[in-house]
């Protein structure tokens, strides 16, 4: 039996109300770029690698991967730890990242 639909100012209100949709879309929008997806695909199977390194591996700039690296700290999606002049970045237990990993690896 279909479940009633109540009246639709009522769902626009309830929308309006939910603070995580506009989250949720921003993280989303954040790993939706193929340079920063990749990045968390490698943070995932090869923590603690350095921007350098990072770029080495994608075959893209440092300041692309610095950039990019920025966005996905500014959402709290990775990491970073300084060890001398360099920094090391990782993913973060955070549910998008968890999303990432499994619609990657094809589970999804």
């Amino acid at each position: 039996m279909k479940k009633p639909i109540p009246a639709k100012t009522k769902i626009k209100n309830q929308l309006k109300r939910v603070k995580s949709f506009k989250e949720c879309a921003r993280h989303l929008g954040v790993v939706g770029d193929l340079t920063r997806l990749k990045i968390c695909w490698l943070l995932e199977n090869y923590p603690g690698l350095s921007v350098q390194e990072i770029s080495e591996i994608l075959g893209v700039s440092v300041s692309a991967v610095s950039h990019s690296l920025s966005k996905l700290e500014d959402c709290r999606l990775v990491d970073c730890e300084r060890k001398g002049r360099n920094m090391y970045y990782s993913l973060v237990k955070h549910p998008v990242n968890r999303f990432v990993k499994e619609f990657v690896s094809g589970r999804m």
